[in-house]
């Protein structure tokens, strides 16, 4: 009897335990886990079903709305290889509990947007100087409170492309940094740890090393700046169909970011001409010519919507089927050498910001002004007190692990038995090795994989067993 109930106790509270990532940080040009003091490399897709164009803020809907579509579509991310998701539209008075902690329980991060596309909503190029204000940036705030207590959200983005040619690179940078301010002294008043926050860039070769030079620099000298970005990204899609580490450009933007001062990442990458993709620029963005400089990046995109660059089709009833070129990108991640690529020690992590100057600027058009402007009326009070009604997110127990859509993988043969695997505490997915059109495998395993050390994970879950342990035995000694 007495083994008995030790038992159920010990079970139902094992069931009650939420697995959590772990928090990551930056230091220097690295992101790292600060509980092993290893670098984090971005293996990720761009995750937006529906498009831009879907975003409907009111219909209760967007892409982490739904604990069913994102457990479908965890599962394959999983399979995939995947340790990290980029979502561009989110509406910060939805519930996103249920998605987060699915992403969060096999070791996915959340790369999370706080702009839209629609009027209010974003910074408007053309004129920044008329959305730059207390409207927009309370939104912006909301899509803080909403994400800031989930473990997995890496980072925010304050922008996406609004620099995007030599005209808007004359106005825009100012309003940029005076986002990035206001997000993270926001964050500093009103978050449990500090969340990074740092733009995405178009890649346009003439103003991009500018771009990137007035995001990172410092008015002050040193970090402490909150206009400074603390990462920067890139979307480039140089690489296309079966190219070269030389003949994509890849050599150039490995050697002009030889110096950052901060992470940067591609933010989207994949070609799409010619179709089907192939990704051979995976080996080499995740191979020794450049990582010692860049930290990874994400595909463009998860789900197939019109612009045709998706990895799997999504049906209005819910079913799902793999594209080849999700079969193509699983290749290329399985021949990576994950130990290798998320077990090192980080090394870039006491770079210094270069200071502000005109001096860091090439190009004649591009601002050279680093006068931020000053926070819009109203606003101080929003960082100071915060927001009204904030919906704070946060972790939930996942109890249902099974795909219950039809998936079919790109053969057109049903996937039987789908499913999330929850990982140990602070493990990070990672490929493992499958064919998932196949059923075969490449490596010793065809189970989900995940990347830790000995010392975040098996000290982690005998510490937490121990703890489940005495408590299982207070709970019996009241009994």
């Amino acid at each position: 009897m007495f083994t008995s109930t030790l038992r159920c106790a010990f079970i139902a509270l094992c069931a009650s335990v939420a697995l959590a990532a772990t928090p990551l940080e930056i230091k220097g040009a690295d992101f790292i886990n600060p509980k092993t003091g290893n670098r984090f490399q971005l293996v990720g897709v761009a995750y937006q079903p529906g498009g831009s164009s879907g975003y409907n803020p009111g219909s209760g809907v967007d892409p982490l709305s739904d604990g069913a579509v994102c457990l479908r579509d965890a599962a394959l991310m999983q399979r995939l290889g995947v340790n990290a998701i980029r979502v561009y539209n989110v509406d910060p008075s939805i519930n996103h509990d249920a998605c987060a902690s699915i992403f969060n329980s096999v070791g996915i991060y959340m790369l999370i947007d706080v702009n839209s596309p629609l009027a209010g909503e974003s910074i408007d190029r053309s004129a920044p100087w008329n959305s730059y204000n207390v409207g927009y940036l309370n939104r912006t705030f909301a899509v803080v409170e909403n994400f800031k207590s989930y473990p997995n959200t890496l980072l925010f983005f304050a922008g996406n492309e609004v620099i995007n040619d030599v005209d808007t690179g004359k106005s825009v940078p100012p309003y940029m940094r005076a986002v990035t301010r206001d997000l993270k002294n926001y964050i500093a008043k009103h978050s449990s740890r500090s969340i990074p926050v740092g733009y995405s860039a178009a890649d346009v070769r003439e103003i991009l090393l500018d771009t990137w030079n007035y995001m990172q620099c410092t008015t002050t000298g040193d970090t402490s700046d909150p206009s400074r970005g603390d990462l920067f990204a890139l979307n480039s899609y140089s690489w296309c169909g079966d190219s070269s580490y030389t003949t994509s450009g890849y050599d150039v933007l490995t050697a002009d970011f030889t110096n950052t001062s901060c992470p940067v990442f591609f933010s989207e990458y994949g070609c799409n001409k010619p179709s089907p993709r192939v990704f051979t620029e995976v080996p080499v963005l995740y191979g020794p010519l450049m990582t010692p400089v860049l930290s990874g990046g994400l595909v463009y995109e998860f789900s197939q919507e019109t612009s045709n660059y998706g990895l799997v089709t999504i049906n209005s009833d819910g079913s799902a089927q793999l594209m080849s070129d999700y079969d193509a990108l699983q290749g290329q991640y399985n021949k990576l050498n994950i130990t290798l690529l998320q077990g090192s020690v980080a090394t870039n992590t006491t770079v210094t910001p270069p200071k502000c100057s005109s001096s860091l600027i090439t190009s004649s058009t591009f601002s050279k002004n680093f006068t931020i402007p000053a926070v819009p009326d109203g606003v101080q009070d929003l960082i100071n007190n915060g927001i009204k009604n904030p919906n704070n997110g946060k972790i939930i127990s996942v109890s249902s692990t099974k795909v219950t859509q039809i998936v079919k993988n790109s053969a057109g043969s049903t996937m039987s038995g789908l499913a999330i695997t929850p990982l140990a505490d602070d493990a990070i997915n990672s490929p493992s090795g499958q064919n998932s059109s196949s059923g075969t495998t490449t490596t010793t395993t065809s189970a989900p994989s995940s990347t830790s050390t000995k010392k975040s994970s098996a000290t982690t879950m005998k510490a937490g067993l121990g703890a489940l342990l005495g408590t299982a035995a207070f709970v019996i000694a009241l009994l």
